[in-house]
């Protein structure tokens, strides 16, 4: 199985999908490794991203999930995933991919952005992020303002209903 853990940046993609993966024994993806540098440049300038932007990266992403899968092999992988073309994009052919959701209110994620020092993505960007979001159907969807164990005991919870 691939675990998409998808949001907004800074709704915790990296540090929930880090502590999933170690719970569960799996390999863990930065999606945000596979962009290209014209688009880390693009972002860290404070310039948002449009869908010409995001092709590359979401053919990148799409690379990676066909080689684990061509390999039956399991894993978590954090990437924003906002639109649902792109979502049905990693999707194509891939059977057994499920996408988790991490759902948080502008405020709080800001706070989060502006905390934060060593990441491109500028927290003025965050408006825009919230603006290309298409809240998924079908996804597991955790609230962003629980600790992460908790959000990682809630993802396992839902994962094991669906056993």
């Amino acid at each position: 199985m691939i675990l998409i853990v998808m949001g907004v940046s800074g709704s915790g993609k990296t540090t929930v999908g880090k502590m999933l993966a170690q719970e569960m024994g799996w390999p863990f993806y930065e999606g945000d490794d596979l962009h290209p540098q014209a688009n880390i440049e693009k972002m860290a300038r404070g310039t948002h991203l449009d869908d010409t932007d995001r092709e590359p990266w979401i053919r990148s992403l799409r690379g990676l999930i066909r080689t684990l899968t061509g390999q039956s092999q399991n894993a978590v992988v954090a990437c924003s995933a906002l639109k649902e073309r792109h979502r049905q994009v990693l999707l194509k052919e891939t059977r057994n991919l499920r996408f988790v959701y991490l759902k948080g209110e502008v405020n709080l994620i800001e706070e989060r952005l502006k905390e934060r020092k060593s990441h491109f993505m500028k927290a003025t960007l965050l408006k825009s992020q919230f603006d290309t979001l298409e809240e998924p159907d079908g996804a597991i969807v955790v609230d962003v303002r629980q600790e992460p164990a908790v959000i990682v005991a809630r993802i396992n919870a839902e994962l094991a209903k669906s056993d």
